[in-house]
């Protein structure tokens, strides 16, 4: 079992990648490029490497247990290899059936297979969306992919599932902690970017997650640092 495992979802431009700036030595964190070698927000010392088929992160994710000096892996995003999956391996295929079939027991064996064998930190982000769940009449906001994943959910496979928000800074009076810090340039602007640690009764058809006991209620908004995450899933299963 691998405790030390995050995954970031979030709305396009809401902070994921952004998050990840804090990291502590960064020397050591292998950065898998799953979109379009997209630069990141901010300038990294990551060990940057560009995914342009889904096979390269199993074979990543095998060599980065081979290094000591690795002590974290991030795949940015989930929802942009899964598209990959598809472009390269699904689309081009003359069996369909078996080739979807495939995409879906690529992300299993990543999950149960190279990820549950991990020793390292590992962060996933992924991009939500607002999706009309026509049997509970609600929209319901979640990492949209296809296939039976889209049916068990990939939320499924955390236990620590956080949000990326940017919010008004009028709503988070009520969430004072050690953990959630307004700087001067968000008092001039208005907002901030957080993570969403735990539902709130605004965003019950989220699937946001964790642990039982992991975060307190006035921090169900925290800084949008993936550090602060870890550190709190160190102590809590430490």
């Amino acid at each position: 079992m691998n405790n030390n495992l995050i995954m970031i979802s979030g709305k396009t431009a809401s902070g994921k990648s952004l998050a990840l700036r804090n990291l502590e030595n960064p020397e050591g964190v292998m950065y898998l490029n799953c979109e379009n070698n997209k630069g990141l927000p901010f300038k990294s010392k990551f060990k940057e490497f560009t995914i342009v088929d889904p096979m390269q992160v199993y074979e990543a994710m095998e060599h980065a247990e081979t290094k000591e000096d690795i002590h974290t892996i991030v795949i940015d995003s989930v929802s942009y290899l899964m598209d990959m999956f598809e472009s390269i391996y699904v689309l081009p295929s003359t069996n369909t059936m078996k080739s979807w079939g495939d995409y879906a027991q690529f992300f299993k064996k990543l999950m149960q297979h190279y990820v549950a064998n991990s020793t390292k930190n590992i962060i996933f982000t992924a991009h939500t969306m607002d999706i009309y769940n026509e049997a509970d009449m609600v929209n319901e906001t979640l990492i949209k992919v296809k296939g039976s994943l889209m049916n068990q959910g990939l939320e499924s496979y955390f236990s620590n599932v956080i949000s990326t928000k940017k919010m008004d800074l009028t709503k988070l009076n009520k969430y004072e902690s050690d953990l959630l810090n307004i700087t001067e340039e968000e008092e001039l602007i208005g907002i901030k970017y957080v993570f969403q640690t735990k539902l709130t009764k605004e965003t019950v058809n989220e699937r946001i997650r964790g642990p039982l006991g992991l975060w307190q209620t006035n921090e169900s908004f925290i800084d949008n640092c993936a550090q602060l995450v870890l550190d709190r899933l160190h102590e809590y299963y430490n």
